[in-house]
């Protein structure tokens, strides 16, 4: 069955030069598109999502958020839930030695979210889903109407006179499919984005020797000493070969209750392309990930064999909520970087991960799909020029996006002293502004 969907107005120009209401499809249901549709549904153009997975409502990931500026700002913007705290906040910086002493403690505040918060915030502002996580605020006459479709998996994206055709299949049925047309697209589909391949074909997602295995724990499940330790503390220690950090998130609903948040960790070690990297992203089923195996599908003797390198390896208290997290993930860590922003003269954009996926060490994914959001926003309204537009987002994805390499390739491939990896652990804490860029970031 073929269905077509042609609700787009289309119009000439690239972007702020029309006062037109125009139509954007966004490819991709996560942080990175509804952050772009709620932007652009505040101007009033008519948002349409596709999110390819199969069930209504992405479910939480199991990870935390470190809310930068640009997260912050965000919602400081656009967010018109009455919800109060969206964050843990973090006094300071602490680095433990392996027999869990403090070494080094910086002050610094620092907010931490999680991942199923953010979205429910964001799904609550961009199309009234109600949750128990917030409530949802009243509806604004001047907003454009914005959908979202779940179990849409995009096909093909080609320029059709002044917009774009995009055409669709069901996830769940192959046989279902349909085409819609939009003025423009915008792919926030992820690191493995299969809008950017269609338009920056044989760009490879590189594997850089390491994986994050992640996880959370309920504060109170925690021992009392390490409860203490890691409250309201960012909290790292490093070795050879391996590095993690710990920070306290929202727990269930995102309740910020002391002893309900929850104790979330993110554990960088190596592992060599062979049997032990196979070992580790083979599932309790057999299948072996390319990339992610989701929470709670980790083969249970891999992670058996992880916790004891943890109790090995770690300071007490760290290894402590890795033997403890109950639904634990992994990663492997990948580079991919687009060599532009937009095509098919801007018809085409790439915003988030889709863009360029950052490595977990500098903290940034989520800020740079905000980010992307709000100076795309600006462009579109006619507040920032194009080459404006695109030297910001090309010059903040290709600087993070090396800050990221350096850091891991020093971290896990390099003997550093505790002193060089505190020094790159704060130069990544520094908020990014223009006049860090330099000319090899911003040239367009």
């Amino acid at each position: 069955m073929a269905v077509t969907n042609e609700t787009s107005e289309t119009t000439n120009g690239g972007g702020g030069s029309t006062p037109k209401k125009l139509h954007f499809l966004i490819v991709g249901g996560s942080l990175g598109g509804l952050a772009t549709g709620i932007a652009l549904k505040a101007l009033g153009h008519d948002i349409t999502i596709l999110e390819r997975n199969t069930a209504p409502l992405l479910h939480d990931q199991g990870a935390g958020i470190v809310a930068g500026g640009d997260a912050l700002e965000f919602m400081d913007r656009y967010n018109r839930c009455q919800r109060q705290e969206v964050a843990v906040r973090s006094d300071r910086r602490q680095y433990l030695d392996k027999e869990g002493n403090i070494v080094h403690r910086v002050d610094a505040e620092q907010n931490m979210s999680s991942w199923d918060l953010t979205y429910f915030l964001m799904r609550a502002n961009y199309d009234a889903l109600a949750s128990p996580y917030c409530d949802v605020p009243p509806l604004n006459p001047s907003h454009g109407k914005a959908v979202h479709l779940h179990d849409h998996t995009v096909t093909e994206v080609v320029q059709e006179g002044d917009g774009v055709r995009v055409s669709w299949k069901l996830t769940s049925d192959p046989s279902q499919t349909g085409i819609f047309h939009a003025d423009r697209v915008i792919g926030a589909d992820g690191p493995s984005s299969f809008v950017r391949s269609l338009f920056a074909p044989g760009l490879e997602r590189k594997y850089a020797g390491y994986c994050a295995l992640r996880g959370t724990v309920v504060e109170q499940e925690a021992s009392p000493e390490t409860r203490a330790m890691l409250a309201n503390r960012f909290t790292f220690y490093h070795g050879p070969g391996i590095q993690i950090l710990a920070y306290l998130i929202p727990g269930l609903h995102g309740t910020v209750e002391p002893g309900q948040r929850l104790i979330n960790f993110v554990y960088y070690t190596n592992f060599p392309e062979g049997p032990a990297l196979d070992e580790i992203l083979t599932d309790f089923n057999g299948r072996r990930h390319r990339i992610t195996v989701p929470p709670g599908q980790i083969d249970p003797k891999a992670w058996k064999r992880q916790q004891a390198i943890a109790r090995e390896r770690l300071p007490p208290q760290l290894a402590e909520v890795v033997c403890k997290a109950s639904r634990p993930f992994v990663q492997a860590v990948t580079d991919v970087i687009s060599p532009a922003n937009e095509f098919l003269g801007g018809k085409v954009v790439l915003i988030g991960d889709a863009l360029a996926s950052f490595r977990p060490h500098t903290v940034a994914s989520t800020s740079q799909a905000a980010f992307n959001a709000m100076v795309y926003a600006d462009y579109v309204e006619g507040k920032v020029d194009k080459n404006e537009w695109k030297r910001r987002t090309m010059g903040y994805a290709r600087f993070i996006q090396k800050r990221g390499v350096d850091m891991g390739q020093r971290s896990q491939h390099e003997r550093l002293p505790l002193e060089e990896y505190i020094r790159d652990r704060d130069e990544a804490s520094v908020p990014i502004k223009d006049e860090m860029f330099p000319e090899w970031a911003t040239a367009i």
